[in-house]
């Protein structure tokens, strides 16, 4: 397979990212070139090339003129010239697309061989690639990297604002158009995502990204850096590192130090924020913020805002932070992913981060440090000090992070993005006729635990073929992600968010979801309603990616949740309270459900309720094993599940998750041999 990645703005070279060269030159070229170097290490890819733009400006570096730039043995760095040859910003690219399209086109046409996949990022890239696509039907995926609406958010900006509202429909076709997305965090592929409009999430894979370890520490370089800016180099290290924009907060972070004598006292604070070369109007504007917070008195010599550094300085900053006992802080009003707080962890480094966007998934992912809401400047100052001051926690948090970071890698990347790439690229099957029967399968403990018995029901599955629907208390973009993690082939129907979303498999291929059933459950739904029931009875909320549309989801235990019920019911409120694993609860349409989906389903499906089999294994499967004509729960079901299940159609398997599945099918006639767990697998 060959594939081509596009990426347009800022100043793309290799193997070294010149970060902050210019305002779009980020964490998103880093990502570029790790997933690009990892995909040309793998035998079945044949060559892997990064389309980008190129333009002359002698100050910048010559290489951004060059047409083709060689990276490895099977990793190409190709330029699109056109007639504009001076670099451009991100939000000035709108006009030069449709002569990159002409030219990415013309390229195609002269190819000896064109790419089997185009990977294209962010959504001006999503134009060239949905071009070439209709042009010479090359599928393409698509990877936002940071949304416009999100900008509009957390800046209170976007009302009005032509170029803003323009670039946000441009990331909706994007998103609505491809043939697949992948996105590296849950807040992006669910939160933001959905912020687009309804069943978007359809197309959108979550796949962790790697980081590049630092190389061997270079102490002597970090203090030759430093020098001249700190009279005590030797003091713990506070360090940021992050573009000029507003979005970055880097000023919030500035000022909080000022604020704080005991920081002050306790450590010395660099930031470093891109290259401080003639700047657009954002980026002066911020610089000068910094400045002016970085000016203010007794901050001489403890506070320094460098104005230009390179890629080793930057490497041997994490590893003299990690050695003064520091703390690395990203303080962004959103940050959608959040490469930085990776290679603070990959150095023993403990990081302070924002818990708006991505470093919320990879601080409880690695638990490397403190999230804070980055509109408290107080709170940054005080989470930055709790971690220097208590040396049980930064010793904690140090060793998470370098014992972690293996949870983050571009290999692991490349072998996820192949089996997306490989579904995105497959033409439709023939139609083979499908047994007359559907499983039903919720899939964390009870498909999912045990490879060999999911082994060996996926091998009874490729030979029945029934028809198979999953049904769990995840999204959409989180089961996807689970099942690809356990090399279960996609399902012909998505029952997501504890049966308050379907997604049906339709004749291209893709998924769409089920509008039939969004519009019942909207017919007594009261989403703020509810909201503010909840919030009345003082139920502590999950994570706001946690919440959907159709689904409100918070933290208690079984008899909390027949209190809440019970609240609800008396405020006059049409809703159903799910409990499950003790811990959580979650509050959806009183049409919705498991149990509901799966017969609505059925129905669809021109299907008997005796021709359905469902598998679960907890409180939240309780519904749907009570409905169906023939249920199994699995060796390992909870005592939540257990305790209340009143149905005499269930069968109770002996053997665990997806073994206790097939025993079940053997009980009911249609695996054979089956029927009985052998004694190894009842040991």
């Amino acid at each position: 397979m060959k594939i081509t990645h596009i990426a347009l703005g800022g100043c793309i070279t290799a193997p070294d990212v010149p970060y902050g060269l210019t305002e779009d030159t980020g964490g998103h070229i880093a990502y570029i070139l790790g997933a690009a170097q990892a995909q040309a290490e793998r035998r079945d890819i044949s060559a892997v090339e990064l389309v980008t733009r190129a333009f002359d400006v002698p100050e910048l570096g010559e290489v951004y003129g060059r047409a083709h730039q060689r990276v490895g043995p099977k990793f190409t760095i190709r330029r699109l010239r056109t007639a504009n040859t001076g670099y451009l910003s991100k939000e000035a690219l709108a006009a030069e697309l449709p002569a990159l399209e002409a030219a990415f086109l013309e390229s195609l046409r002269d190819a000896r061989q064109r790419p089997d996949l185009i990977h294209a990022h962010f959504a001006d890239a999503a134009l060239l690639a949905r071009a070439a696509r209709a042009a010479f039907g090359i599928p393409f995926v698509y990877t936002p990297h940071s949304l416009g609406i999100d900008k509009s958010g957390c800046l209170g900006a976007g009302q009005g604002d032509p170029v803003l509202a323009a670039r946000i429909e441009q990331e909706r076709a994007a998103l609505d158009e491809a043939d697949a997305v992948i996105v590296s965090s849950r807040d992006e592929g669910e939160r933001q995502v959905a912020a687009y409009g309804v069943g978007l999430e359809r197309r959108v894979h979550r796949v962790s990204p790697g980081v590049t370890l630092a190389p061997r520490p270079d102490h002597a370089a970090a203090r030759a850096f430093l020098a001249p800016h700190l009279d005590d180099p030797e003091k713990p290290l506070i360090l940021a590192i992050a573009r000029p924009v507003s979005r970055k907060n880097l000023a919030a972070l500035a000022r909080a130090y000022a604020a704080s004598p005991a920081l002050q006292d306790k450590a010395n604070l660099v930031i470093l924020a891109g290259q401080h070369r003639a700047r657009e109007e954002e980026g002066a504007r911020v610089l000068r913020d910094l400045t002016r917070a970085l000016s203010a008195p007794g901050l001489a010599g403890r506070a320094a805002l460098p104005p230009a550094h390179d890629s080793a300085e930057v490497k041997a900053l994490y590893a003299f932070a990690a050695r003064t006992r520091g703390v690395f802080v990203n303080p962004a009003l959103h940050e959608p992913f959040g490469l930085t707080v990776l290679e603070a962890a990959a150095n023993g480094l403990p990081v302070v981060a924002t818990r708006n966007g991505g470093p919320a998934d990879i601080v409880a992912t690695l638990g490397h440090g403190r999230c804070v809401d980055p509109a408290c400047e107080t709170g940054i100052g005080e989470a930055i000090l709790g971690l220097l001051t208590d040396a049980a926690e930064w010793d904690r948090a140090a060793r998470a992070g370098r014992g972690n970071i293996w949870r983050y890698d571009w290999t692991a990347w490349a072998r996820e993005a192949q089996k997306i790439y490989r579904e995105a690229s497959a033409r439709p099957a023939p139609a083979v006729p499908a047994a007359p029967c559907l499983l039903v399968s919720d899939i964390d403990g009870t498909l999912t635990g045990c490879t060999e018995g999911l082994r060996a029901l996926m091998g009874w599955q490729r030979a029945a073929r029934p028809r198979f629907a999953v049904a769990t208390g995840r999204s959409i973009v989180e089961a996807r992600r689970v099942l690809r993690e356990w090399n279960v082939p996609p399902p012909e129907i998505f029952i997501a968010s504890v049966g308050t979303e379907i997604y049906r498999r339709c004749g291209s291929g893709a998924f769409t979801l089920d509008t039939r059933y969004a519009a019942r459950l909207d017919e007594d739904w009261d989403r703020a309603a509810t909201l503010r029931a909840m919030r009345a009875f003082g139920l502590p909320f999950q994570a706001e990616v946690e919440q959907r549309r159709w689904k409100l989801s918070g933290v208690g235990t079984g008899a909390e949740a027949e209190r809440l019920a019970r609240h609800l019911e008396a405020v006059g409120l049409a809703a159903r309270v799910v409990a499950s694993h003790d811990r959580l609860i979650d509050v959806i349409p009183a049409q919705g459900g498991k149990g509901a989906a799966v017969a609505h389903v059925t129905e669809r499906l021109g299907l008997a309720p005796s021709d359905v089999i469902v598998a679960g294994d907890s409180g939240n499967d309780l519904d749907m094993l009570e409905r169906a004509g023939r249920a199994i729960v699995v060796g390992n079901a909870l005592p939540e599940l257990l305790d209340r299940l009143t149905s005499d159609n269930v069968y109770y398997a002996e053997r665990p998750h997806a073994g206790g599945v097939l025993e079940g099918l053997g009980h009911f006639g249609l695996a054979a041999g089956q029927a009985q767990p052998s004694l190894e697998a009842a040991q």
